[in-house]
């Protein structure tokens, strides 16, 4: 790619976990005697997986093994993962705050970082006199800094603070401070971690538009780390899903969250329970999403009626008191509605329920069931979220039909009338 601004290969970074740092004086010694006979590093053959819900056997944990990846310009790139997943050490090697234990990296640049609150700032000086000390550190001369110095106070909105020793700034005004400085001292790469959460909702929205600016109105590079998928999804093109300092995923941004998001759920679409959810109410067998007459296994495609089909098994000898909802959750978590098998009583022994989503209900995109079973209309006997997964595609588009995806996750069929007054 003549294009290509950020090139990655091979990456990896191992830590020692304990009191005791990487560089012990033993550990030096048998790097250097390895070295001295033509042999590899000795440390790069151990280490454990970065899981940090086990406890491993190495005092090594490679926080980052194997990472290769290439970013163009004017590509957003997002990088998503669960905490501890290696995103946050990954920025910090591209930032050369730390070194990688092996593997290399190509860039094309300079390169802005925001990593954490506050990062790069003096904290005896002031907003002003940090603008140009992170300017100078960027390689900008005063002149250029002179020139940006406006327009980084006015989007920080700190004015009136500008003057003020940094220490005595919140968290917020911070962030706000240093992202305006970041941002504006034209960097060809913006490096940008989870910090932004930090400042509020206007600031955010502020934010967002400022990185789109960049990236598609000039064209400049951003690396984007966030564990907000709506931001994420908004501001990428591209992501990356890091599991376990791997990565799980890269790919369109829409995919890899939907990835992210999945998780360790079992199966996706249908769910075989055997005596996973045996109970002394009821038996839960299987629940499915297909489309009407297709198999579980076949994509789900939002023009066709879908069908979720629950096999449940009651022992109860008065059915008539319980039923099942579901709650529909999007891929960003949030609900979208909850429906019943109201009207449709549940009967002793085995119950194969069929609920009808109609054709072009619900957009494309990941969603999550969770199911109650309920007694007497109040009491809840089983909860269980996320039970059930399932992915809904695009159907085919005519020739001259808008090929977007319409904004939200449902497309209710509304009536409409007009009276021609």
């Amino acid at each position: 790619m003549d294009d290509l601004i950020l090139k990655v290969e091979h990456i990896s970074k191992q830590y020692r976990l304990g009191l005791v740092g990487m560089e012990t004086l033993q550990d030096d010694l048998k790097r250097w005697w390895s070295q001295l006979r033509g042999k590899p590093n000795p440390f790069l053959k151990v280490g454990d997986l970065n899981d940090r819900s086990i406890h491993g056997d190495s005092d090594y944990v490679w926080a980052l093994r194997d990472i290769s990846f290439e970013v163009g310009e004017g590509e957003v790139l997002g990088i998503v993962g669960k905490n501890g997943a290696g995103k946050s050490t990954l920025l910090k090697i591209l930032s050369r705050v730390t070194t990688p234990t092996s593997g290399k990296i190509m860039t094309k640049g300079r390169i802005a970082s925001l990593l954490e609150v506050g990062t790069g700032f003096h904290p005896e000086l002031t907003g002003r006199e940090n603008i140009y000390l992170n300017g100078a550190i960027l390689g900008m001369t005063k002149a250029e800094i002179k020139s940006k110095e406006n327009e980084i106070i006015d989007f920080s909105g700190c004015e009136r603070y500008v003057d003020t020793p940094v220490k005595r700034y919140s968290s917020g005004m911070r962030v706000r401070l240093a992202f305006a400085v970041a941002a504006f001292l034209e960097p060809d790469i913006l490096v940008i971690d989870e910090v932004l959460a930090v400042g509020d909702a206007e600031f955010q929205k502020k934010a967002i538009g400022k990185m789109q600016d960049i990236s598609k109105g000039e064209g400049r590079t951003v690396l984007f780390v966030s564990h907000n998928m709506a931001a994420v999804k908004s501001l990428c093109s591209r992501a990356i899903v890091l599991e376990h300092g791997r990565i799980a995923f890269e790919g369109h941004t829409d995919t890899a969250v939907s990835f992210y998001l999945k998780g360790d759920t079992e199966s996706l679409n249908k769910r075989m329970f055997d005596s996973k959810y045996d109970t002394s109410y009821f038996v839960l067998n299987s629940i499915c999403v297909k489309n009407t007459n297709r198999e579980a296994e076949d994509p789900i495609v939002e023009d066709q009626v879908i069908e979720l089909e629950t096999y449940i098994t009651l022992k109860v000898s008065d059915p008539e008191r319980y039923h099942i909802t579901y709650h529909l959750v999007n891929e960003l978590g949030a609900p979208l509605f909850s429906f019943s098998n109201n009207g449709i009583p549940l009967v002793k022994g085995h119950n194969l329920l069929s609920c009808y989503f109609p054709k072009n209900f619900l957009q494309s995109g990941q969603y999550f069931l969770s199911l109650y079973i309920i007694q007497d209309k109040h009491h809840a006997v089983f909860i269980e979220k996320d039970i059930c997964s399932f992915v809904v595609v695009d159907a085919p588009r005519q020739l001259g039909v808008y090929m977007g995806r319409e904004p939200g996750y449902i497309k209710p069929q509304f009536t409409w009338k007009n009276r021609n007054i």
